[in-house]
């Protein structure tokens, strides 16, 4: 007999929890479904001892909100009423504070409030486009609808996401293995190497000698370059966290050849999928902009969707007030110039962010396959150069033997 944990809900939606021992999962399932639950989780009991935690990174929370909008998508297509869909993801959620979030959002419901004012006092999990996503959907009755477009955008988005940041990964780890190697030579090799040359009366070749009149120096002064690095970069993210420094570093970052059209790419494309996802739910036009503005992590690119709404307010559409701003690339307002005449706006939208979504891939993939042969080339030429060192220094020594 074995001891089973299980996680179950009532025909009221209301959680059960708890243990049983038998003989296996499906008997246990079979008791759980005689006495009127329905269950959720059957697993073996966890042994007591040490439990391995795995950290939780920035993206747990996206991840959170993901899974609970999937899930809310599945249950709601399958007619399961609001409060009970609620109450099953509380008990499908895994971690602890999530799932008090989730909590409170189903004691407002309760309370009388709507789902979009309940998920409004959690701003920190759901933001504005999720919010006016559910508004527009409880007063047109299609959540279930709603959930599973938001599910797709959600997921579009983490998916780009990650594809950016792991492709940037082996660039990034690249360099850090090359600067951590380069210390390691001239702060514990290369003062050991010096020793030779200790009460010689020999000539130190030039490119020897610069090699140890550096490590020297970092010998003497590396605690104070490693102060200054940590203290310049400590205070260059302070000044980028500004209103002023993120408007200059944004500005900079999008005129870096490759990079900043990776990045203007990625912000069109993000754009793109939450317009596509407000203005198919019939969310009007200038707060769609405004919404889906605010999703945008460039904030020269969200500015100047401003003047984009101004111009839709006094009739001239999107595509020519899109034009106009200068930044987004020409595709963008041509393809939305043809949603506007056939009226099919929403449906552009969604090609646009597929498109730019690919060419996103594509501009990242073209900036790692130039920037990893010259990070590699550049720390080739420098670990040369101090090998290259050593064996003038032991070529010299050689000869005076001689």
């Amino acid at each position: 007999m074995t001891t089973y944990q299980f996680r179950a809900v009532t025909a009221e939606g209301k959680p059960r929890t708890g243990s049983y021992t038998a003989q296996n999962e499906k008997l246990v399932a079979s008791e759980l479904r005689r006495q009127g639950l329905t269950p959720t989780y059957i697993g073996l009991e966890k042994s007591a001892g040490f439990e391995l935690k795995l950290p939780e990174f920035g993206g747990s929370k996206r991840r959170d909100v993901l899974f609970f909008t999937q899930e809310l998508a599945t249950l709601l297509s399958s007619s399961v009423p609001v409060d009970r869909a609620l109450s099953i993801v509380s008990e499908l959620t895994e971690k602890p504070a999530f799932r008090m979030v989730v909590l409170d959002v189903l004691r407002l419901l309760k309370g009388g409030k709507s789902l979009a004012d309940t998920l409004a006092m959690h701003p920190a999990h759901f933001s504005d486009l999720y919010i006016n996503m559910v508004r527009a959907g409880e007063a047109s009755g299609s959540l279930a609808t709603v959930f599973q477009r938001l599910s797709n955008f959600e997921r579009n988005r983490d998916e780009l996401r990650g594809y950016i940041i792991s492709s940037m990964m082996y660039p990034v780890l690249l360099g850090l293995t090359g600067i951590g190697a380069i210390v390691v030579l001239m702060y514990y090799v290369v003062p050991k190497f010096a020793t030779i040359f200790e009460g010689g009366r020999m000539v130190i070749p030039l490119p020897t000698l610069i090699m140890l009149r550096t490590s020297e120096f970092l010998q003497a002064w590396g605690w104070l370059i490693a102060i200054v690095i940590v203290g310049s970069l400590t205070g260059f993210l302070s000044y980028i966290r500004t209103p002023n420094g993120r408007w200059w570093w944004d500005d900079f970052r999008l005129r870096v050849p490759l990079l900043g059209d990776a990045l203007r790419k990625a912000e069109t494309a993000r754009f793109a999928r939450a317009m596509s996802t407000l203005v198919s739910n019939t969310v009007p036009l200038v707060q769609s902009i405004q919404i889906a503005g605010g999703t945008l992590g460039n904030k020269r690119i969200a500015k100047a969707l401003e003047s984009v709404a101004q111009g839709v307010k006094r009739g001239e559409g999107i595509a020519v007030p899109l034009r106009r701003c200068g930044q987004f690339p020409s595709l963008a307002s041509h393809l939305l110039s043809v949603g506007e005449e056939t009226g099919k706006l929403d449906e552009m939208f969604t090609r646009m962010a597929d498109i730019y979504e690919a060419d996103t891939r594509d501009a990242v993939k073209r900036f790692t396959s130039l920037f990893e042969p010259l990070l590699i080339l550049t720390m080739g030429i420098v670990v040369g150069a101090l090998i290259l060192s050593m064996l003038l220094a032991i070529t010299s020594i050689n000869e005076v033997a001689i």
